[in-house]
């Protein structure tokens, strides 16, 4: 009976579905990554990585607080209307709204980053031979909002399955690409470049786009004819579209900011330690590229949960559920603790042996060893940060990243010049730690408020 149902609830089902989903697609991104590594080298793979703030920044401008805002919204759409018709419409001009938005933006901002990418390849990355790369991803910007928008579609619906389908397509067709043109140019006697790696990227994200468009064409067809109300309830909605997408924008926009000119000082600074410009970047590749998407790939089992836990809470505080909300902190809590300490433990005993096998590089390994303890740290802060953004506290969030951002950037200002890359790697570490103390001092209240009201019902 317990099982039956659990089975029916789109939350447990949705987490299941996108948690495998994701292992499957970190899975195959973990071997690309050792495929890629060796393919191009290290130093190859740091000038790959330099560009990734930029994709980052574009993409929180132009979809990602717009998918969120979607998936919110169509979900209020679906639970407030008893006619499953009348519900699907109004859904479908949230999405619609979100489109309109979303695909203007990435226009604009792909035009912007195709005009002067030899600026930001030489002022801001600091790396000329970037500037191919930052024209090629360009033309990933518009298929990754639109499908990003109608992911949030089918999230504010509960229905994960096609969101990591797509997550799916994108990774086997980057793979799949990529290896095709290694083959390529193996024949040729022409080496591959990180040039290759970002193609393989552009081409994933149109299979992305082909997936999500043939799952929607697949929807049943709603009338499009409007009403002189329906055409006002447009305006209506569009206002309540932007009363979230603008704060989560800037949310998102500020953290990309910070976290791109993090991850641009750190082969900048390492030169004033001593490096060289190319070990600088080589070390900065096996950092963001190797060390990373180990360390992250277990981070799959709770951001298919955050993503779900969004608007549950937000379900939960509507209906003064506070026992509830306060039972979910202490749950994810426990939960991000003692799922990372298991990883930590594990990448503590094998992160020399990822280091040396799968990477054939040694400072890869002790990275991971020392990044191991990273593990609870960012499940729990995920998970949190998840439950705040639920409650509505989206600025309580951003002033938690911003800080913990500054920590790792006045680490990297001030000692990796004169400590190396040890001092940034203590700089993740102490400003995780910062990030976990104030989500769960934010959270407290609940957790206090769920207290008292136990401790009044047992007298």
């Amino acid at each position: 009976m317990n099982i039956s149902r659990l089975s029916k609830n789109p939350l447990i089902t949705g987490t299941l579905i996108m948690t495998v989903a994701g292992v499957l697609s970190r899975i195959i991104g973990f071997f690309y990554r050792i495929f890629l590594s060796r393919a191009i080298g290290a130093e190859a793979l740091g000038i790959y990585q330099l560009i990734t703030p930029i994709f980052s920044f574009c993409f929180a401008l132009t979809a990602s607080s717009i998918q969120t805002s979607i998936s919110k919204f169509v979900g209020d759409a679906i639970g407030q209307h008893s006619d499953a018709a009348a519900g699907e419409k109004q859904a479908r001009i949230y999405l619609f709204i979100g489109l309109v938005l979303s695909v203007s933006l990435s226009l604009l901002a792909g035009a912007a980053v195709f005009c002067n990418a030899d600026w930001l390849a030489v002022h801001m990355l600091g790396e000329a031979r970037c500037a191919p790369l930052l024209v090629l991803l360009t033309y990933s910007l518009l298929p990754s909002s639109i499908h990003a928008c109608i992911n949030g579609y089918y999230y504010g619906k509960k229905r994960a399955l096609i969101p990591s389908l797509c997550q799916l397509a994108e990774q086997l067709t980057r793979v799949g690409s990529v290896w095709l043109i290694y083959r390529i140019t193996l024949e040729k006697g022409i080496p591959l470049t990180a040039y290759h790696a970002v193609a393989g990227t552009v081409i994933s994200e149109f299979a992305g786009l082909l997936v999500s468009l043939c799952a929607f064409s697949a929807e049943k067809r709603i009338s499009r004819a409007l009403s002189e109300k329906q055409q006002a309830n447009y305006r209506e909605k569009l206002r309540q579209l932007l009363s979230m997408v603008l704060p989560l924008t800037a949310n998102r926009v500020s953290v990309a900011l910070f976290s791109s000119l993090e991850n641009l000082l750190i082969p900048q600074k390492l030169q004033l330690f001593g490096y060289s410009a190319s070990d600088a970047l080589s070390i900065y590749g096996i950092l963001s590229g190797m060390t990373m998407s180990i360390i992250l790939f277990p981070s799959v089992l709770t951001n298919s949960f955050s993503v779900l836990l969004l608007p549950a809470i937000s379900e939960a505080q509507g209906q003064n559920r506070h026992a509830a909300i306060s039972g979910a902190i202490k749950k994810a809590i426990s939960y991000g603790f003692f799922l990372g300490l298991g990883f930590t433990i594990l990448f503590l005993i094998s992160g020399g042996w990822i280091g040396n096998r799968m990477f054939h590089n040694a400072l890869a390994g002790v990275f991971i060893k020392r990044l191991s303890w990273l593990c609870p740290l960012m499940y729990i802060t995920s998970l949190l940060s998840s439950i705040l953004h639920g409650l509505g506290n989206a600025g309580q969030v951003l002033f938690v990243n911003l800080l913990a951002c500054m920590i790792r950037i006045c680490m990297i200002v001030f000692l990796v010049p004169t400590c190396g890359m040890n001092a940034y790697l203590w700089g993740i570490l102490i400003s995780y730690v910062f990030s976990t103390l104030a989500c769960i001092l934010l959270l407290r209240s609940y957790i206090l408020t769920d207290e008292v009201s136990y401790t009044a019902k047992k007298r």
